[in-house]
């Protein structure tokens, strides 16, 4: 009898579900506020951990272990009368194929981060809404997040994700707070949404396809085959460099992708990295040291 639950336990965690895409972990680090009673710290948190981890996004059917596994870190600089001011540290990974290990996705850090919480308000989502600075900068970074995993496994895949954020960013541009207009600012919600749906960059996501599903999937069985796609998606970004130097989304490859770029190319197979690291320096000079120690 044991075995047949076991076995009843497995197959049904085969079955394909419309459930909550995100696995997702959400922080609230009061250290820099000066506040005695810490609870309404604990009780948001809660809050926000429950949101994210029991809403659905989309329609897709997933598996249990096809949940996306991400962060949200805000560390908070003030608080007073309900009104929350914090960076927002973003985060998210996704299994490499036939590994234990986990790549690095997305890693950005929002800094316009105020809004407006009450302890134990409720925190809901509406689609065709806009219901509070949280809940819409919760919901616009769950749909980036997908948006982008998406990609990885997906040329151009994240497209309807992408979409739904953009509609958050609309419905947020009737709130006062910063980072959902283009005058916010150069790094901003609008202009991350706006670069990712833009045919100008559509190198960044055709490199993310290349570089995860054609690279870093490929490297248990065939780890040269892997390493040398992987230099070719990095050359990918070449010429959305050359069109436009100073393009937001590099810089946010790169904040994901560095650690993981200097570990790759610095033990396995050998390759002709040459040309690859020519490009890293013309392409993402701010992490110039950081390519010095790549020993390929």
């Amino acid at each position: 009898m044991k075995h047949l639950v076991l076995i009843f336990l497995f197959l049904v965690s085969l079955i394909p579900l419309k459930a909550q895409e995100l696995n997702a972990q959400v922080i609230v680090n009061s250290d820099l506020v000066n506040q005695t009673n810490q609870q309404i710290f604990k009780t948001l948190e809660r809050s926000l951990n429950e949101f994210m981890n029991t809403q659905v996004w989309t329609n897709q059917e997933l598996l249990k272990q096809e949940k996306i596994t991400c962060s949200f870190v805000f560390n908070l600089t003030g608080y007073s009368n309900d009104q929350f001011e914090a960076t927002l540290q973003v985060q998210s990974e996704r299994p490499v194929f036939d590994s234990n290990y986990d790549t690095p996705i997305f890693n950005f850090l929002d800094r316009d981060i105020v809004f407006s919480y009450q302890e134990f308000q409720p925190i809901f989502f509406n689609q065709s809404s806009f219901e509070s600075n949280l809940v819409s900068l919760l919901s616009f970074y769950a749909y980036v997040i997908i948006g982008l995993d998406a990609d990885t496994f997906q040329i151009n895949g994240g497209s309807n994700f992408y979409e739904q954020a953009l509609q958050i960013v609309s419905l947020a541009q009737v709130t006062s707070r910063k980072g959902w207009k283009p005058s916010d600012g150069i790094r901003n919600r609008f202009w991350l949404i706006d670069s990712l749906r833009s045919n100008t960059f559509r190198e960044y996501r055709q490199a993310l396809y290349r570089y995860h599903r054609e690279g870093l999937d490929q490297m248990t069985s065939k780890p040269l085959e892997g390493k040398e796609a992987l230099m070719e998606a990095i050359q990918m970004l070449d010429p959305l460099f050359r069109r436009r130097p100073n393009a937001f989304l590099l810089q946010v490859f790169f904040d994901a992708k560095v650690e993981e770029i200097v570990n790759l190319f610095s033990e396995g197979p050998e390759v002709d990295f040459k040309a690859t690291e020519t490009v890293l320096k013309r392409i993402a000079p701010f992490f110039g040291s950081r390519w010095k120690q790549i020993k390929a």
